[in-house]
């Protein structure tokens, strides 16, 4: 038994290692349910090479950490081994990470020796390799920050610059960095200034044989009108790779964006046909049957196409509970099956649902904007509510963090202010809505002068409170 001076010694040493259970990887941060999806999708598909296969059981086994299995962890950590040995005798730099994942889980387990003997392996590649850090590293953690959560993006982002600056021509860090600023970059960026599509060119250029990236590149660029570029390159990626379940799903959502929603469908099913359990297909097969809706309401009476209506949206309901089975905490897949509740008249389970996306994405920190505007459109369309949905479209409007959501507010609250002052031209809370959308948009003196003739028009004296403060604060 140790004493707790050679304990302390030892987890000063663990401490300082570089590894899964060193990154701050918050269990609370994590959807471990979806994760393990995800990484056993990736490992049943058998599409990675064996460089992201051993990374992959390495992401496994600290899963399996996390929910206590100790056993399967040690399994896929030493699969993870075998997996990165099998390329020869250069491979020292790639066993770093699970060296410290082994370290670590034989500590836990009590193994003083085996703990002690991956410390020493590592003091060996240490002195054979003294320069640190060591790109293999650093890339090795960007991956998992960008598998584990969209919270870790900004970690991610700089690990893959950090090893580029050492590996500037290595692909597998160009895709990295590629895939996180395409997750990250602010949609409505012009394509002159977009980090996203000049690194997706670049990782492409050093991943030739890489079809996903083609695809992500197309979808990025069909958002600037680059339509002839972005279809060429969804034709080759669909050409070169038509099984390919990754490429399949970026597609159909690329097919979805164009219009082409039954061409979506069909490939989305065949590619949920190879991974049932992808709360992503399942998400985007919703959001299809969604727009198949508002095509069919558009270019038909409800009552010549009410079957059709019906099954549709029996499907996108489904889809998106499956995409929430899946993944619990999918803040968007949840916000989308509420509204269709709130369409099909469900008011109970639609109101439940909004109220379980409001405290995940409270706990989470993540998403509460879009669930605001998602809440604030249910108020609206489906509760005829509007005081309520004003309520909500400026709750989303004050978070002004995401450009998508803020913009989508901001408009439908200028249409609601601008209708009711045509009916009413003395409606001062409709000139009090401009003042707010003015003053969040940074528009000092509009703001002030929709202020200055809402508090002309109101006589409801906490309404008159709320706009003098207002108006005070843009002093």
């Amino acid at each position: 038994m140790m004493s707790s001076t050679q304990d302390s010694s030892l987890k000063t040493s663990l401490l300082q290692l570089e590894c899964h259970f060193t990154w701050a990887l918050n269990k609370n941060d994590i959807d471990l349910t979806d994760l393990l999806n995800r990484l056993e999708e990736d490992l049943n598909l058998n599409i990675e090479s064996e460089t992201r296969v051993g990374r992959t059981h390495s992401c496994m086994g600290y899963v399996k950490f996390l929910l206590g299995s100790n056993t399967e962890a040690l399994s896929y950590f030493e699969r993870s081994v075998e997996l990165t040995k099998s390329h020869g005798n250069d491979c020292d730099k790639l066993l770093v990470v699970v060296y410290g994942d082994l370290a670590w889980l034989y500590y836990h387990m009590g193994n003083v020796a085996e703990c002690e003997s991956y410390l020493n392996e590592l003091i060996e590649i240490k002195e054979k390799y003294p320069s640190v850090p060591y790109a293999e590293v650093l890339g090795e953690k960007g991956w998992t920050f960008l598998k584990f959560s969209r919270k870790y993006y900004e970690r991610a982002k700089e690990c893959f610059k950090k090893a580029l600056e050492l590996e500037p021509e290595k692909g597998e860090w160009n895709a990295g960095l590629a895939i996180v600023l395409y997750r990250t970059e602010n949609l409505f960026q012009n394509s002159a200034d977009s980090t996203a599509i000049d690194q997706l060119r670049r990782a492409i250029a050093t991943n030739p044989d890489d079809d996903v990236l083609k695809v992500l590149l197309a979808l990025r660029l069909s958002l600037h009108k680059g339509y002839s570029e972005a279809e060429r390159l969804v034709e080759q990626a669909i050409e070169r790779s038509p099984e390919h379940p990754h490429v399949m799903r970026y597609v159909g959502k690329f097919l979805r964006h164009q219009g082409s929603v039954n061409k979506s469908i069909a490939l989305l099913q065949r590619a949920l046909e190879k991974v049932s359990n992808s709360a992503f297909i399942h998400h985007q097969l919703g959001l299809c049957y969604r727009k198949k809706i508002l095509n069919l309401k558009q270019t038909g009476s409800h009552h010549t196409k009410g079957g059709e209506i019906n099954r549709a949206q029996e499907q996108c309901i489904y889809h998106l509970e499956m995409a929430t089975k899946l993944k619990p905490n999918f803040i968007m897949a949840m916000n989308e099956l509420a509204l269709q509740y709130g369409e099909n008249r469900d008011i109970l389970k639609a109101e439940e649902m909004f109220q379980n996306a409001f405290r995940v994405a409270k706990a989470k920190k993540d998403n509460y904007k879009s669930v605001h505007l998602y809440y604030a459109d249910f108020q609206q369309y489906c509760m005829r509510c509007e005081p309520a949905a004003i309520k909500h479209y400026i709750e989303c409007l004050k978070l002004n963090s995401n450009h998508y959501e803020r913009n989508k507010s901001a408009e439908r609250l200028e249409r609601i202010a601008k209708r009711r002052i045509e009916n009413n031209s003395k409606d001062g809370e409709a000139f009090g809505i401009l003042g707010i959308i003015h003053k969040e948009k940074g528009k000092k003196q509009q703001a002030i002068d929709c202020f200055e003739t809402a508090l002309s028009f109101v006589d409801n004296e906490d309404y008159l409170s709320d706009l003098c403060e207002l108006r005070l604060s843009l002093q």
